[in-house]
């Protein structure tokens, strides 16, 4: 059984997504860098290991991400899930769980990296906006591309409207995607990322007009 540990900063919307789906792996453990969020209580509520490492404790980056690459390493951590996690990681910590860590970005990669994406797609006027579950690599939002769930921007939707739409999607395709890591239907291989045996190129689209 796979273990997974899942990163927060906030309230944990997509991790309690991610506990209510009931995955064939296991959610070992959660981190969070501050410790005061609601994720932590969803945590604990549901009798997952909890670890908080304040990035405020540390002089550096690197210094945080040494300590938090060991606590993956004590909990025996297989896939590392960010949920929200509101912190850039070292080059040396995102190349030592290459393939084997997770983000998920509210907008349709590769457009509108970064953040204010609902407000950005509102002013572009894109009739198409939505989510992606992605790889991380050292490039922010860069990864690759495992799954999007996209929706239709409608003439009335503001940014508030915008956000809350996407974010009921990604508690849809979060969960799935990191089931199918679990079951082996997704896999990182040196031949490339394989979604059911076969090497894509693009990510899974779910759609929801």
């Amino acid at each position: 059984m796979i273990k997974i540990a899942v990163l927060v900063s906030g309230s944990g919307s997509n991790l309690q997504a991610l506990i209510d789906a009931n995955l064939s792996g296991k959610i070992a453990g959660v981190i969070s860098n501050k410790p005061d969020t609601f994720a932590l209580k969803r945590a604990q509520k549901a009798g997952i290991a909890t670890a908080v490492i304040e990035h405020k404790q540390y002089p550096n980056r690197e210094a945080f991400d040494d300590v938090m690459h060991q606590q993956l390493l004590d909990w025996d951590i297989d896939l590392v899930v960010l949920a929200g996690f509101m912190r850039i990681l070292s080059t040396k910590f995102v190349n030592a769980w290459e393939g084997k860590m997770v983000n998920i970005h509210p907008s349709l990669l590769p457009h509108y990296k970064g953040m204010h994406t609902h407000q950005r797609v509102l002013n572009t006027g894109d009739t198409l906006h939505g989510c992606t579950v992605h790889y991380v690599t050292a490039e922010l939002d860069a990864g690759q591309a495992l799954a999007q769930g996209v929706i239709q921007v409608h003439t009335h939707d503001n940014l508030a409207t915008l956000a809350s739409r996407v974010h009921v999607l990604e508690h849809v395709i979060y969960p799935q995607v990191v089931e199918w890591i679990c079951t082996g239907a997704i896999q990182h291989s040196v031949q490339g990322v394989l979604y059911r045996g076969h090497v894509i190129q693009e990510p899974v689209q779910f759609c929801k007009i």
